[in-house]
């Protein structure tokens, strides 16, 4: 008799139970719109009923989208909170299919879970075209729609300012790199992100996406994981929360760190990796930079990054490209990490052992500084291209560390021949130069990028088949080039004098006839009247540059470097 006196007070408290700690709730779902262009983002905003401590943990209470595309491939993506702007629970989706797409939320959290209704919306043709990605030829880029992609940007840190994207964009720059603040600050706590940096991830893509323009975002910069290496502002350790569970010599190795870091990792994919802007996640820059690599275990650092590497390729849908570095010493190589990421990085600063000349005068050596400098990076760009069949970047350089002061003529010149050996010698990107200020914009960007980009509009880089670099000749300079079987391109140089005169000898090639056009690089245009006609025979194809003639009042000087496309005339 006793025990059924106790059953019903038990059942009356659980429902008191159940009524003050219920099962959680998808009160209601707004999404942004009914028809969304391809590639574009749609927003869906929920209201939840649930009980959790921690918004930003899975662990405490976790919201996923299951989105189906047209033809039944099932995406699967988290939720996340923002308490800025929409304070709330959102989802974020660029669709990559046309047609009826459809999608069901889940909510889960100690007490249960819940699924919502099925929700549809429209994807129509737009003018987009999709997240970056690798090409067939495995060494270039493209959109997800097949347009080729050729990155030509520089790091810009700090405020990014539409103002100044708009400037940069009429220069011809199209992507930007990015540092990015720790999410994670002494003000929002461990494990909690701050909303207000957050903010400025949205902004900065928000604004790339309405220029076209894409963004490297770079996830750890190295000070925020030094507490000893370098000194000055490359120790910020001191700001990171992470030492609440770690030393900074164990970050890399510490498991507690990394349960957080997956959270972390979580939050970034359902927050950004919507953006058809987003085209790099820069995992770490210059590794060798931090404790854990300095004092704690360089192979575990790669470690490290493999594992971050693997979680992205795990849970980014859109799978966004990676890269990482070691700074920019000659003997900075990272072979760990070209093997990891997908596009292996090369950071080049030249005084930091590279060949140059060591005494501050010119007359004292044989070799120009500036021819030091461009076979510094024709160097670095053929080793990796020989090492790995992946696309070459040169994600950091410049800046200083060079033989030249930025207010110089010859700082200038070295920044126009790194960009145009680079990409002669194979990169899929212009060097990253650090980093963009109204000093370097007057120095070093104003038309030069402009004119770089009108070049490299001209090459359809993901289309090209069977591309290699090719062994090109020079009667009195260097010369370099990328041939395939669309076209070839190149670059030919003389530091110590003009090019007039010099003749240029390209190796054997399948017979037939070749049209060779010449691009003046620091006038931006193709020379007029210089298109020739040539016919490869068995000892190759052979050109000369041309003596420039006096037009009017103006020299049309020649340079001391040319561009040119070798195209066959079917």
């Amino acid at each position: 008799m006793k025990s059924l006196k106790i059953l019903p007070l038990l059942s009356i408290f659980c429902l008191l139970v159940l009524y003050a700690y219920g099962q959680p709730q998808i009160v209601n779902i707004w999404q942004s719109q009914d028809t969304v262009g391809l590639y574009d983002k749609i927003e869906i905003r929920l209201r939840i009923e649930a009980e959790f401590a921690n918004p930003f943990d899975p662990d405490d209470i976790d919201l996923n989208a299951t989105f189906t595309s047209p033809t039944g491939k099932d995406w699967n993506l988290p939720g996340f909170f923002s308490s800025s702007g929409w304070s709330g629970w959102l989802v974020r989706f660029a669709p990559n299919e046309i047609g009826e797409w459809s999608y069901k939320v889940s909510l889960k959290d100690k007490n249960g879970n819940v699924d919502s209704e099925v929700m549809k919306f429209l994807a129509v043709e737009s003018a987009y075209h999709g997240p970056i990605q690798i090409a067939p030829n495995k060494r270039y880029l493209e959109h997800a729609d097949g347009t080729p992609f050729y990155g030509v940007g520089l790091w810009y840190n700090g405020n990014v300012e539409a103002e100044t994207l708009d400037e940069l964009k009429e220069l011809g720059v199209n992507y930007i790199s990015h540092v990015m603040t720790p999410l994670e600050s002494w003000a929002s706590g461990l494990g909690r992100y701050d909303q207000l940096i957050c903010d400025k991830i949205d902004n900065i893509l928000a604004l790339l996406e309405e220029r076209d323009m894409q963004l490297s975002l770079n996830l750890w910069f190295h000070s925020y994981l030094s507490e000893t290496v370098w000194g000055g502002g490359n120790i910020r350790w001191y700001t990171n929360p992470y030492e609440l569970v770690t030393e900074p010599k164990d970050f890399f190795s510490s498991e507690k760190a990394w349960e957080y870091q997956e959270q972390l990792y979580r939050y970034i994919i359902a927050r950004w990796g919507y953006s058809r802007s987003l085209a790099i996640w820069f995992i770490v820059d210059e590794v060798n930079g931090t404790d854990g690599w300095v004092s704690g275990d360089s192979l575990g650092a790669a470690n490290w990054g493999k594992k971050v590497h693997d979680y992205l390729k795990q849970h980014d849908p859109w799978q966004h490209l990676t890269t990482g570095t070691r700074s920019g010493g000659i003997k900075e190589w990272w072979k760990e990490g070209y093997d990891i990421f997908d596009m292996p990085g090369r950071e080049i600063y030249e005084a930091q052992g590279f060949p140059i000349i060591k005494d501050g005068n010119i007359t004292s050596s044989e070799t120009h500084p500036l021819t030091y400098s461009y076979r510094n990076y024709a160097g670095q760009v053929q080793k990796l291209w020989q090492g790995w069949e992946k696309p070459v970047i040169i994600p950091e350089t410049g800046w200083d560390h060079t033989f030249y002061e930025m207010s110089m003529p010859g700082y200038k010149a070295q920044y126009h021949n790194a960009i145009w050996v680079s990409l002669a010698t194979g990169s899929a990107m212009s060097p990253f130069w650090w980093s963009y200020s109204r000093a370097l914009n007057d120095n070093v960007v104003t038309y030069q990028l402009l004119n770089y980009r009108r070049f490299v509009n001209q090459i359809p880089f993901s289309k090209l088949t069977n591309v290699k670099p090719i062994e090109i000749k020079n009667s009195d300079g260097d010369a370099y080039a990328i041939s395939s079987d669309q076209l070839i391109f190149g670059w030919v140089v003389n530091t110590d004098t003009d090019l007039a005169g010099k003749t240029i000898t390209l190796p054997l090639l399948n017979k037939g006839k070749y049209k060779l056009r010449l691009y003046h690089t620091w006038r931006g245009r193709f020379i007029e009247d210089s298109e020739q006609l040539l016919e490869a025979k068995r000892a190759g194809i052979t050109f000369d540059m041309p003596h420039m003639q006096i037009e009017g009042s103006h020299a049309q000087y020649i340079g001391q470097d040319i561009a040119f496309i070798l195209e066959p005339v079917k």
